[in-house]
C-alpha cells in the first residue's frame, strides 16, 4: 500500500495535478502538537533522572553536589524538612526572575520543572532511605553523572531545573560561557559550606567530585544537542522542496547556481543548515517530493546567526 501511495505522490507531483504543500499541511497541526508533547515528556524524564540521582545516591550518603538541590540537602540535615519542600519554597522567587529576564516561555517551563522536580524529590525521598550502593565514591560518580544528565536533558528542551541553573542560563544568554562551567563556579561556594554542616573533609572532597561530574555531563549533552548539519540537495523540484522545508522545518535555504557535468544543464542546488535532530525530517520531506534526489550531509562544528547560536564576545 505504501509503495503504491509513493508512486501516486511522485506521479502527481510531476504531473502538477496536486501540490505537496496541501498534502503535508494536513498533518501540520498534529505534528506540531506531538512535537510539543514530546518536549514536555522528555523534560519530565530528565527531571525524574535528576531527582533519582539525588535521592538514590547523593542525599543518603550526605554528599552535597551543588545547586539548589545541594542547598536544600544542607537545610534538610539541619532542620529535617524534606528536600523537595525546601526546593519548592526557594524556587518561587527565582522563577519570577526567570520569567522577567528569560521570557514567559522559559518561565512556564521553569515552573513546570520546579513543581515536577520538587514532587519527584519528595516522592522518591519517602521511598529511598538508604543509598543504592555502599561505596561512597561510586555514589558520588553515579549521582553526579545522572544528575548532570537530567539537567542537560531539561536544558535541551529549553527548560531549567531552577536554582543556580537560572543564573547560568541568564549569563549564557549574553556571554559565550558554557552553562556547565558557570554552574561549577556557583557550586564551589555551596559545596564548601557543607564542611560547616558535616565537619568532614571527606564529604567535602566527594562533593567536589560530584560537582565536576555534573558539569561534564551537562556539557556533553548540550554540545550534542547543538550540533548542526549542512545539507546540499540536488533535485529538479528545488522550488517545492525549499517551500516545504521552510514551512515544516522552519529553516531558510540558499539556492546555488550549478551546472550538471554530464547533462550540461543549468540547475539549482539547495543548501540548508539544520540541527542534527532535524535532519531526518528534512530527508523525509525531500523523499516525499523527489525520491530520486541526491542529498549530501556534512557535520558542522559551529553555526552562528539567526536560528542558531548568537555570536558573543
Amino acid at each position: 500500500m505504501l509503495v503504491y501511495l509513493q508512486y501516486f505522490m511522485t506521479f502527481a507531483k510531476k504531473s502538477g495535478s496536486i501540490k505537496m504543500s496541501k498534502v503535508l499541511k494536513i498533518n501540520t497541526t498534529r505534528q506540531d502538537v506531538l512535537k510539543e508533547m514530546r518536549r514536555w515528556i522528555i523534560m519530565t524524564f530528565g527531571l525524574f533522572i535528576n531527582a533519582f540521582a539525588w535521592t538514590a545516591f547523593l542525599i543518603p550518603t550526605k554528599i552535597i553536589g551543588g545547586g539548589l538541590s545541594g542547598i536544600s540537602t544542607l537545610i534538610y540535615y539541619m532542620t529535617n524538612i524534606p528536600v523537595g519542600v525546601i526546593y519548592l519554597i526557594i524556587n518561587i522567587l527565582l522563577v519570577l526572575i526567570a520569567i522577567k529576564i528569560l521570557g514567559a516561555s522559559f518561565g512556564v517551563k521553569t515552573i513546570f520543572s520546579v513543581l515536577v522536580l520538587g514532587g519527584f524529590l519528595s516522592l522518591l525521598q519517602g521511598f529511598i532511605t538508604e543509598p543504592l550502593v555502599d561505596d561512597i565514591f561510586l555514589s558520588a560518580v553515579l549521582g553526579g553523572a545522572l544528575a548532570g544528565a537530567g539537567i542537560g536533558i531539561v536544558f535541551t528542551q529549553g527548560g531549567s531545573t531552577g536554582g543556580t541553573d537560572i543564573f547560568a542560563m541568564i549569563i549564557n544568554k549574553y556571554y559565550n560561557i558554557s552553562p556547565g562551567r558557570l554552574i561549577l563556579y556557583f557550586d564551589v561556594v555551596i559545596i564548601s559550606s557543607s564542611f560547616f554542616v558535616f565537619d568532614s573533609v571527606e564529604k567535602l572532597v566527594y562533593g567536589f567530585v560530584t560537582m565536576a561530574i555534573v558539569a561534564w555531563a551537562i556539557d556533553m549533552l548540550l554540545s550534542g544537542s547543538k550540533q548542526s548539519t549542512q545539507i546540499f540537495i540536488f533535485t529538479k523540484y528545488h522550488e517545492e522542496v525549499s517551500k516545504e522545508l521552510n514551512e515544516h522545518v522552519g529553516r531558510g535555504m540558499t539556492l546555488l547556481e550549478a551546472e550538471g557535468w554530464y547533462s550540461r544543464q543549468a540547475t539549482k542546488v539547495i543548501m540548508v543548515v539544520t540541527r542534527k535532530h532535524e535532519m531526518p525530517q528534512v530527508l523525509r520531506i525531500v523523499k516525499s517530493i523527489d525520491p530520486d534526489a541526491f542529498v549530501s550531509v556534512a557535520s558542522v562544528m559551529g553555526t552562528y546567526g539567526k536560528g542558531f547560536e548568537n555570536i558573543r564576545g
